[in-house]
C-alpha cells in the first residue's frame, strides 16, 4: 500500500488551528487595522468599530497568545502601551487579503474594505472563463 504524499490530517489540523484564531469575532478587523502600524488601545478601539473594551482586550490577549500581536509597554508617566503585529502577524496579512477577496467574490456578501477592486477584477476574470 502506497503512502499518501499529502498529509491531509496535518493540513486539516493546521487549518483548524488557524480558524481557532481567525474565527473569533473581531480578530480579522483588529489584524487589519494593525497593518498600519503600532496603535494604542484607544486608537485601536476607534479604528476597529463598535467593539467593547472588554472584548477588544480579550481579542488582543488571544492574538498575542497566537503570536500574531505583541503588547509593548514603555516607561513613562503614564506608561505607554501599544499593540503591533509580530512578524507572524505581518506574514498573515496577504493570506487575510486573499481570504477577503475570495469571500467578496464567492460568498455573495458586501466586499471587505480594501478588497472590493480585487474581488471585482477576479469576478470579471472568472465570468470570462465560464462558457455561456
Amino acid at each position: 500500500m502506497s503512502e499518501d504524499p499529502h498529509p491531509h490530517a496535518q493540513c486539516a489540523a493546521g487549518v483548524s488551528r488557524a480558524f481557532d484564531m481567525l474565527g473569533k469575532r473581531w480578530s480579522g478587523p483588529i489584524l487589519s487595522v494593525l497593518r498600519n502600524g503600532p496603535m494604542k488601545f484607544s486608537e485601536l478601539r476607534r479604528a476597529v468599530g463598535p467593539i467593547t473594551d472588554s472584548v477588544l482586550a480579550d481579542r488582543l490577549v488571544d492574538l498575542a497568545d497566537f503570536g500574531v500581536v505583541v503588547r509593548t509597554e514603555t516607561d513613562g508617566r503614564p506608561p505607554q502601551i501599544t499593540y503591533a503585529l509580530t512578524g507572524r502577524g505581518e506574514r498573515l496579512q496577504p493570506i487575510l487579503d486573499q481570504l477577503g477577496r475570495w469571500a467578496a467574490s464567492e460568498l455573495d456578501r458586501a466586499p471587505f474594505e480594501g478588497c472590493a477592486e480585487a474581488g471585482a477584477a477576479e469576478a470579471q476574470s472568472d465570468a470570462a472563463e465560464v462558457p455561456a
